[in-house]
């Protein structure tokens, strides 16, 4: 799916290639057009506008980021999903309190989310790899701290999961099979969640991801074991809740 071959040559480039190489051209056609040098085809773009940029797409990522659908989803039913269970905003908890099908679809709106911050970021304000990974790390705090639930939301792996599944896939790949066997073998989400996310940044860097890329990686982990940090304590006292435990509202 990604070319991770490195020099490139500079001048147009697909999409699913934007992320895994070194960028050296423009999209095609049908997004946004951006003054080129004709020396070296790169973007040349004032500093004032990068940093519009970067603000636009923060705050753009943000917003989308921390629309709460855990909490949204189970409000329906008459549940307050922060007063159930860890009190978690995200779907291992939905799953705990509510149900395998709320949980599956609380999780396809989280990822979607991630992967809506890149796609549109890189669509309405640039396609550089700046600011959709800015947007994608910013979506990722925006569904751990959502302004609209007093800065009390979820984990932020689904959302991360969507966000580099599309900024940068073939490293997705090997980090999710390390949260699969994780959980699966200590039937603890946290731990699989926090090992998966740990590697996802070295594992781009040697992918040859974009600089900014991989700083969203490694910040985007830093930010949800930070968040894990009261499950980390949990799992090596013995007392974590594991998979499929369910909990009484």
């Amino acid at each position: 799916m990604c070319d991770v071959r490195a020099g490139l040559k500079p001048g147009p480039l697909r999409f699913s290639t934007l992320w895994s190489g070194r960028p050296s051209g423009r999209l095609r056609a049908g997004l946004a057009s951006r003054p080129y040098s004709s020396k070296e085809g790169r973007l040349a773009s004032r500093p004032i506008t990068n940093t519009m940029q970067s603000f636009v797409s923060i705050l753009f990522g943000y917003l989308l980021g921390s629309i709460p659908f855990a909490y949204l989803l189970t409000r329906r039913r008459g549940i307050d999903i922060r007063d159930v269970g860890s009190g978690n905003v995200g779907a291992t908890n939905v799953l705990r309190a509510t149900g395998l099908l709320p949980a599956l679809t609380v999780m396809a709106l989280d990822v979607g989310k991630g992967a809506s911050s890149v796609l549109l970021t890189a669509r309405w304000i640039s396609a550089e790899p700046t600011a959709p990974a800015v947007a994608g790390l910013a979506a990722v705090i925006g569904h751990i701290y959502p302004v609209w639930l007093h800065f009390r939301g979820g984990k932020g792996v689904a959302t991360a999961a969507g966000v580099f599944g599309v900024l940068t896939p073939l490293a997705l790949l090997p980090a999710l099979v390390i949260f699969l066997v994780t959980t699966w073998t200590t039937r603890f989400v946290s731990l699989g969640s926090v090992l998966g996310t740990v590697v996802l940044s070295p594992i781009a860097y040697s992918l040859h991801a974009p600089a900014p890329v991989v700083a969203a990686a490694a910040g985007a982990a830093a930010v949800i074991v930070f968040r894990h940090r009261a499950n980390i304590r949990r799992v090596v006292r013995g007392t974590e809740r594991r998979l499929g435990q369910r909990v009484r509202s």
